[in-house]
């Protein structure tokens, strides 16, 4: 009789309370296909993490990618917002946002709010994983308790619609066991020897797996991923496009989660983890050079024209950071006064660099190549 790699979860409608600690045995991932995967996935993301850190104003980038990134994840849950009301609301940061938006936003601020936890602590806890989840939910819930009956059901109209799929382990003290076998793989990498990839794809799954919140857990779980790059220095800042990948592929994302859950199939979720930071390396690469190319073109187009503009490198930097810009945006950051910043924004539409737009009674000017960047 083989040997057994992984016990699986052996009724999807019992709590899985011997959901297996980590570390996995190495059996499961020591495989040519997996490692050659690894390879390619490292090379494409130490490229991402070599063009980012060049750039003079991070903030290019920052405030653009990671709204995309909140977008993409959201949307993953079923939370769709529109790129137009997403801008919109981020550029009226003092107003309180409507629906789907202001979940995208409270996404937003979690992957924040996270990062800065973690550039002080430098380790992962259970207070990071429940900041990032009250963050994300706005709520004062803690771990799901005792008498929390949770289970995940199968989504869509079709027949199997709402069936039990998988029961998360339950019971307080078993939830804050696991996450604390979770922390300790995640934190000590002289006990758990094992490539920073493989450890993210792996603690990906098992985070999902003992899903520790009455919601939240999977927006949580994708923030994870992008923090624990951060956190092992494979990036400094959290840029890299993670959900759309997972948007796009969503039903393998799910599929791969039941595959360990169900069949112990390591295998294809660690291949689709890989393929996932891969391509989201490639695409915010070619992404971040468009987006600085552009700005580059863009700034001697300005600094040509006859017009004259005043400062025109903080102008066309601050018309970067983010795709919506109204007149006190440039106020508030000291680069203009109100005049000269309703002046200058009105040529840029007649040189048609932006576009201006009359949404409830306020103007804004949209950056309409940063616009077009983020979109495609």
């Amino acid at each position: 009789m083989p040997e057994i790699l992984y016990p699986i979860n052996p009724d999807r409608n019992v709590p899985w309370n011997d959901l297996p600690p980590l570390p996995i045995r190495k059996e499961l991932y020591q495989t040519i296909e997996i490692l050659e995967k690894l390879g390619d996935a490292k090379a494409a993301l130490a490229r991402l993490h070599g063009r980012s850190v060049v750039i003079p104003n991070q903030g290019l980038l920052i405030n653009s990618i990671s709204l995309q990134e909140a977008k993409s994840s959201s949307a993953i849950e079923n939370i769709f917002t529109t790129d137009d009301e997403l801008y919109k609301a981020y550029s009226d940061q003092n107003k309180e946002p409507n629906g789907s938006s202001k979940e995208v936003l409270r996404y937003r601020e979690a992957l924040w709010s996270g990062h800065n936890y973690l550039q002080k602590t430098k380790k992962f806890d259970q207070n990071y994983f429940i900041q990032v989840f009250h963050e994300i939910k706005q709520t004062t819930d803690g771990i799901r308790p005792d008498f929390s009956n949770t289970t995940i059901k199968q989504s869509g109209s079709g027949s199997k619609a709402g069936q039990v799929i998988y029961t998360p382990p339950r019971g307080l003290p078993i939830i804050q066991d696991k996450l604390d076998n979770l922390i300790t793989f995640l934190n000590d990498d002289e006990q758990y020897k094992l490539d920073h990839l493989l450890k993210m794809a792996i603690a990906h799954f098992q985070f999902e797996a003992i899903h520790p919140f009455r919601d939240g857990n999977g927006r949580t779980g994708r923030i994870f991923n992008i923090h624990y790059l951060t956190n092992k220095g494979l990036l400094d800042v959290p840029i890299l496009f993670l959900s759309r990948y997972i948007l796009d592929h969503k039903d393998d994302y799910y599929s791969g989660l039941m595959g360990v859950s169900q069949r112990g199939n390591w295998k294809d979720w660690l291949l689709f983890m890989l393929r996932a930071i891969e391509n989201t390396s490639n695409m915010t690469f070619h992404k971040i050079n468009d987006i600085v190319s552009t700005k580059d073109s863009i700034l001697e187009y300005v600094k040509k024209d006859d017009r004259k503009f005043r400062n025109p490198e903080s102008l066309v930097e601050f018309l970067f950071t983010q795709p919506f810009t109204k007149v006190k945006h440039l106020v508030n950051a000291g680069i203009y006064a109100e005049n000269t910043a309703k002046d200058y924004l009105n040529k840029l539409c007649d040189m048609q660099v932006l576009e201006k737009r009359e949404i409830d009674g306020h103007h804004y000017y949209l950056n309409l190549e940063l616009y077009r960047i983020l979109s495609e």
